[in-house]
């Protein structure tokens, strides 16, 4: 079984971790969280990083970030080795919750349920009755050609 490890900044990791416990509180062993305070130095929070993913006594982790370029995700790939820990960052809690509902997957797997779980968790949602709106079958507009 692989363990999930959120670094992101303070108080986000520890939010995120709460709402997991909330949807599966049987999970809660093998998720961690590290919020990243603003004056803590990024050797501090690797040090700490360290120690969390020995504590999850697992095989394999997914590390989760809040963005790309910040230092929790510097510090996570510092971490990270890309063969029994692999990082996913722009997390949010659809993607969190994927990642907890199939951590019995294999890691390569696990990865891409997650990054599908955190992609089709963000939609538009229109005001108007459901009966009135258009059910398109592809996401992009036939129109447009930016990708």
């Amino acid at each position: 079984m692989n363990g999930l490890l959120i670094i992101a900044h303070a108080p986000l990791a520890s939010a995120f971790l709460q709402c997991a416990q909330h949807v599966f509180p049987d999970h809660s062993g093998a998720v961690a969280a590290l919020d990243v305070l603003p004056h803590m130095p990024p050797e501090e929070t690797l040090a700490q990083a360290r120690v969390m993913l020995k504590e999850l006594h697992t095989p394999d982790t997914l590390v989760l970030t809040d963005i790309f370029g910040a230092t929790p995700c510097n510090v996570a790939q510092q971490l990270a080795d890309g063969l029994n820990t692999r990082l996913v960052t722009g997390m949010n809690l659809p993607m969190l919750l994927r990642a907890i509902s199939y951590r019995n997957e294999p890691l390569d797997v696990l990865v891409a349920r997650a990054l599908s779980g955190g992609s089709q968790g963000v939609m538009q949602v229109a005001v108007s009755a459901p009966q009135n709106q258009i059910v398109r079958k592809n996401d992009q507009d036939p129109h447009d050609h930016q990708q």
